[in-house]
């Protein structure tokens, strides 16, 4: 049965001072059809039990899917030091988990942050003699780059000041009354993740669903995505009154029938 609160097993990610516990609630296909895994890939500060990954859960429930969700270190039930994240430390987890798991093949499911590991994922497992094959991408409000595209070039002289002095600044959270937290590592970091560099290649279907009235990724940054995947067969939904968050009932809907049109 679909529950947000399943008892997660742990991983250990990591060797020495940088080890870390990850947390992974997964569920087997009920049949032997050699469909794809679905693989949730969380946004910046969310977790596994969040709506939209809750509702990836059930739907794979009821189409006898395979299913893996898990927590970034620094984040819901998994351990490790969250100004310790970068997108390099999850996207070595995101591997971690996925490697763990062993499925024969995956659709990548990202949302905000997510999608950026997704494409980073899809880079990474393409060096794996015996990874699993990528067989599509669901891009819910993806945010690659975000901290070259859309942090550093907004960023306050306090910001600055502070990512100097202290090696992180704070931010009011619209979703959280603990304010988002961003380190200096996170943006060094990010500059050595960059996808939106030059012809992204996923060689897989992609549906990207996007809002227009996000305040967080704005509508014009999937545009731009769109434009480095000239290769592929990618679907875009812009949706007029959407958020940042995508999790509205007719959202969840998108979402899935997204996903089910991948698996078909």
């Amino acid at each position: 049965m679909s529950d947000a609160h399943q008892a997660p097993h742990y991983i250990v990610v990591g060797h020495g001072d940088a080890a870390r516990e990850i947390a992974i609630v997964s569920r087997s296909a009920s049949t032997s059809d050699h469909r794809p895994a679905l693989v949730w890939l969380g946004g910046y500060r969310s977790d596994m039990t969040g709506t939209k990954a809750v509702e990836l859960d059930r739907f794979a429930e009821q189409e006898q899917l395979a299913c893996i969700r898990f927590d970034y270190s620094g984040h819901g039930v998994s351990k490790g030091d969250f100004k310790k994240g970068t997108i390099s430390r999850w996207l070595e987890e995101s591997l971690a988990v996925i490697n763990d798991k062993t499925p024969e093949s995956v659709i990548l499911i990202g949302s905000s942050m997510g999608g950026w590991i997704a494409l980073r994922l899809i880079e990474e497992l393409r060096k794996l003699q015996d990874g699993p094959k990528v067989a599509g991408l669901v891009l819910i409000a993806p945010a690659p780059d975000f901290t070259a595209e859309l942090i550093e070039p907004n960023l306050t002289e306090a910001e600055k000041v502070s990512l100097i002095e202290n090696g992180y600044f704070e931010e009011p959270s619209e979703y959280s009354p603990e304010p988002n937290i961003f380190t200096r590592d996170l943006m060094t970091d990010g500059r050595n993740n960059l996808v939106l560099k030059g012809v992204i290649d996923t060689g897989c279907p992609v549906h990207i669903l996007q809002g227009m009235r996000d305040e967080d990724v704005p509508y014009q940054h999937a545009l731009r995505l769109m434009e480095h995947l000239p290769a592929d067969d990618v679907v875009l939904s812009l949706i007029r009154d959407g958020d940042h968050r995508l999790s509205r009932p007719q959202d969840i809907e998108r979402m899935l029938a997204a996903v089910k049109s991948l698996v078909a």
